[in-house]
């Protein structure tokens, strides 16, 4: 059975509505044919993980939700809408953070660019600007600019900045990829702790298969040539997770395994 948040309350046919479904969706370019006849579902308040080998259209699904990319056939929904284009109840944290973050503001000033953007008023910023820095581990670095910041601590402003906007959904590129194994665990308990906090629905797009099963209620598998779904993995460990006992956990070897072995098949 598939996994669904205790978050998940539905009152009515809008919060029943899956955050995100792909239906029947096929992606041409230039007469190459990136995805085929993908169709699975995200529920509200789920942290999904997507793996698959390079090429296979994990970012190209992001782009899609983001409705920066139509489908040539077939339909993306958000919360039961068909996507029409970008929406403020989405956001995207990227792997590059530096080209992410403007260098010429400080951390508060671009977490402050979410709030610009939604007009919240001048005398409210600066509180809600603290109190994000506050809950991403920032706090007191606020002045500091990007250059000044170490890698973590950027990609820390980043998810500040996505969480400004108080996104329904949020979107992950591989966003721990270009960090040391040390900043991205610690970053990977962050987001998990975050995203549960807030609500949200995630998205995770990512190579790591043990990060995949560390983070997500489920993680779907690609296939390339075309994109393809291959198969689709419940996570039934128990939360909070923790980086040594969960990943010694016989459950989470037996996942890695069946993971391994589709990457394996895919490539």
């Amino acid at each position: 059975m598939n996994h669904v948040s205790p978050l998940l309350a539905p009152v009515d046919e809008a919060s029943a509505a899956p955050a995100i479904a792909f239906d029947d969706i096929r992606l041409e370019f230039g007469g190459k044919c990136i995805l085929e006849g993908l169709s699975f579902a995200v529920a509200q308040g789920e942290f999904a993980c997507v793996v698959g080998p390079s090429g296979c259209g994990k970012t190209t699904l992001l782009r899609l939700v983001t409705g920066l990319l139509s489908p040539s056939r077939g339909e993306v929904r958000r919360l039961g809408n068909a996507v029409d284009g970008p929406s403020r109840e989405v956001a995207i944290v990227f792997q590059d953070y530096g080209r992410a973050l403007l260098p010429w503001r400080t951390a508060a000033g671009n977490v402050g660019l979410a709030l610009e953007a939604m007009g919240t008023p001048r005398q409210e910023r600066a509180e809600r600007i603290d109190a994000l820095l506050d809950k991403v581990g920032l706090s007191g670095h606020g002045d500091k600019y990007p250059a000044q910041l170490s890698g973590g601590m950027q990609q820390r402003v980043q998810i500040a900045r996505c969480l400004a906007q108080e996104p329904r959904i949020l979107l992950m590129d591989e966003p721990f990829g270009a960090l040391d194994a040390l900043t991205r665990q610690a970053l990977q308990d962050e987001i998990a702790g975050l995203v549960s906090d807030s609500g949200a629905t995630a998205l995770f797009v990512t190579h790591d298969l043990d990060e995949a099963i560390y983070l997500g209620d489920r993680v779907f598998a690609l296939e390339a040539n075309p994109g393809r779904l291959a198969d689709v993995i419940d996570v039934g460990l128990a939360r909070p997770r923790d980086q040594l006992q969960t990943r010694e956990h016989p459950e989470f070897l037996r996942l890695r395994h069946v993971l391994f072995d589709h990457v394996q098949k895919s490539h």
